[in-house]
């Protein structure tokens, strides 16, 4: 069964966040910070702020929608917040 991870990245440049999902996650970061992903290029370089695993290609499409919605921006805004404060 194939493992899929969403997950959220944030700009160093302008802090704006990115959220995605795919079957390779190592992959695609090097993408996002090599500049071969068109929408990401321009505010390198990412860190991985959020990542969470789903079992299936659905699912992860799923989660991806909502963490762009603005219920899930919310979410993702609170659990930045809780972690810089550790």
């Amino acid at each position: 069964m194939e493992k899929f991870i969403v997950y959220a990245i944030k700009s160093l440049v302008d802090n704006r966040l990115y959220v995605g999902f795919t079957n390779s996650f190592e992959r695609r970061i090097k993408e996002h910070n090599d500049g071969k992903t068109r929408s990401t290029k321009a505010y390198r370089p990412w860190v991985v702020v959020f990542t969470e695993m789903v079992t299936c290609r659905e699912e992860a499409r799923k989660r991806e929608k909502f963490l762009k919605s603005g219920c899930g921006k919310e979410f993702l805004k609170r659990n930045l917040q809780q972690n810089s404060a550790l």
